[in-house]
């Protein structure tokens, strides 16, 4: 819910409390730059006008388009922890949160050798991954919650008709550059070791 304090003005929905917060144009002392940084301190869901938009309305409107979108792009930073499988080290980007996943590897255009990004899942579940906006020819391996790689595949990159799918629940999806499991012997019922952090966000 939000209070209409004025008779026009953008109405914006932050993912912090979910809440919605009416940002006003009626007085006149507030100028642009307060708009600016209120708006900026936002993490913004969702917005639309409370009236037929005008002046600084638009630009609102504006800088909430540039905001969102700003809030959805990927690739975004994620923590790094080293793993090793058959004695070989990889460097691994941990997305351990829904947005992470969903950002994957997605528009980047290299992944540097013996580097990668582990998925993190809080349980047992069967998964599955496309290569939408992938640019990378990638391999994908899928672990039980042991770290025992189940099942290994290629990965054809900018195409949206293949699915990867788990042959079983697992926790956790390993993808590396494509190729390098079979370059280092690591294959189907080896072990994957993971020393991950101990304070690590996984939803």
């Amino acid at each position: 819910m939000y209070t209409r304090c004025c008779n026009k003005g953008i109405v914006v929905k932050t993912s912090a409390d979910s809440q919605y917060l009416f940002i006003c144009n009626q007085h006149k002392n507030d100028d642009f730059m307060h708009y600016f940084k209120k708006l900026m301190s936002l993490s913004v869901t969702r917005y639309f006008c409370a009236a037929k938009p005008k002046g600084i309305d638009i630009v609102l409107s504006f800088l909430l388009v540039l905001i969102s979108l700003k809030a959805i792009a990927c690739p975004i930073e994620l923590p790094v922890a080293t793993i090793s499988a058959e004695g070989h080290t990889l460097a691994v980007e941990l997305a351990s949160t829904p947005k992470a996943r969903v950002c994957g590897l997605s528009n980047r255009y290299q992944l540097a050798e013996d580097h990668g990004m582990l998925f993190i899942y809080p349980a047992l579940g069967p998964r599955n991954f496309w290569m939408k906006d992938t640019h990378i020819p990638l391999s994908i391996a899928f672990l039980d919650d042991t770290g025992l790689i189940l099942s290994i595949q290629p990965m054809t990159p900018m195409q949206t008709d293949e699915r990867y799918r788990s042959l079983q629940p697992v926790r956790y999806a390993l993808e590396v550059n494509q190729g390098w499991f079979a370059d280092h012997g690591v294959g189907v019922g080896d072990i994957v070791e993971m020393k991950l952090p101990v304070v690590i966000e996984i939803r």
